[in-house]
This record gives C-alpha cells, structure tokens and sequence, in this order.
C-alpha cells in the first residue's frame, strides 16, 4: 500500500467521523455522515448501456462501491456480502439497489461489467465513464484510486478506498460502512433507513473503532 493512499484513508478517516458526530440521531453501525456535502452527484453508465443519476433509485436504499474487476479480494467481498445482506432484508431486499462503479475504465469495459457484477447478484449494477468521468466522479464521493504497476503493461492493480456508502429512499447520503463490516449490520442499518423495526439491536461494537 502506497504511502500516499494511508495518508488518503487517514483524511477520510478523520472526515466521517467529524460528519458522524451528532445528537438525536439512529444507532446504526456505520459511520453516519448525514449532511455531509460530498456523494451528492452521480452521472455514469451502467453495464446495460443507460446513463444512471441518484435520482434514479429514489424510493430505494443505495449502496455505491468503487472497485475494478480484477481486485483480487476487497470487490469480490464486498459485492458477496451484499448479495447477503440482500437476502436478509427479506422482501425489503428489493428496495435495495448496489451500484459497483469501476475506477479501472482502461480494462472493465461494458461486456466484462455485465458479466462480473450480475454474477453477485441480478439486480446489482455496474457503472462506468471514461477517464474524465471516473476521476470527476471519485472526487465528488472523496475516493482514491492509484494505478500500482505491475509486471506487464496491463498486469497493474488498483489500490482504492474500500468502503460503501449508503444512501436513504429519498436519495440522501447518510452512511459510510468500512471495509468488514458484518452483513448482519448492514442490513440492521438498512432496514433503519427504510423505514423499518430492525430484526436486531444494534451492535455494541462502533462502526468508528478499529478493525
């Protein structure tokens, strides 16, 4: 990991919790960042070729993740552990949308998407742009994404911020859940989110301390 991007994870770091400080908010397990004035546009194509905004998914909670198909183990873990967390909202998981957006435009093309992210599950959707898009997008959400050499021209990988951020039904960023975080917590919090009794009480266990 470069030094470069634990210097960018520590500033996020600092950010969320800055933004999660609050009175009188739910308990959820996430970071609450709730008002935070980052994650507010999104303007990509998804991997069925429809441009795609936030304002598509209003009535829906929304998971974003950045990611890049070759990951090796962050993306692949993140996109199974939705797939359960989908599962364990019941009926509710169809008011659940994941949004997996490339910041590997160079090699995840349409058909790879289309083949990678549906794998997961059906209704998980892949977006992308190209490299302006991309970068204009990372920005607005405050992702890193750094290309690492590797040891061919198309052998790199990608080190990138690896986390989600979860939007409520009326398309309003409120959470920001680390990497690791439990299925079972997630779902807690998305069932807050969209209006429902929680099958649990929530963890005793931050969502702000560490791994």
């Amino acid at each position: 990991m470069s030094a470069s991007f634990k210097a960018f994870i520590g500033a996020v770091a600092g950010a969320v919790t800055l933004a999660a400080c609050g009175a009188g908010q739910p308990s959820f397990d996430s970071v609450d960042i709730t008002g935070a004035d980052f994650g507010r546009e999104l303007d990509l194509t998804d991997h069925t070729g429809a441009r795609r905004t936030l304002a598509d998914f209003k009535g829906k909670a929304v998971v974003v993740f950045f990611g890049y198909t070759r990951c090796p183990d962050v993306c692949p873990t993140t996109l199974a552990e939705m797939k359960l967390v989908r599962a364990k909202l019941g009926a509710d998981g169809d008011r659940l949308q994941v949004l997996f957006v490339t910041i590997d435009p160079e090699r995840d093309t349409p058909e790879l998407l289309a083949n990678y992210v549906p794998a997961f599950d059906p209704s998980f959707l892949g977006l992308y742009g190209d490299a302006e898009a991309t970068a204009r997008t990372a920005r607005e959400f405050k992702v890193f994404y750094e290309k690492v050499p590797g040891p061919t021209p198309d052998g790199y990988s990608m080190d990138h911020t690896a986390g989600s951020y979860i939007y409520d039904p009326q398309g309003r960023l409120r959470l920001f859940a680390k990497l690791g975080q439990a299925p079972d917590a997630l779902a807690h919090d998305i069932e807050l989110l969209l209006g429902n009794a929680p099958k649990r009480a929530p963890s005793v266990t931050s969502a702000l301390s560490g791994p």
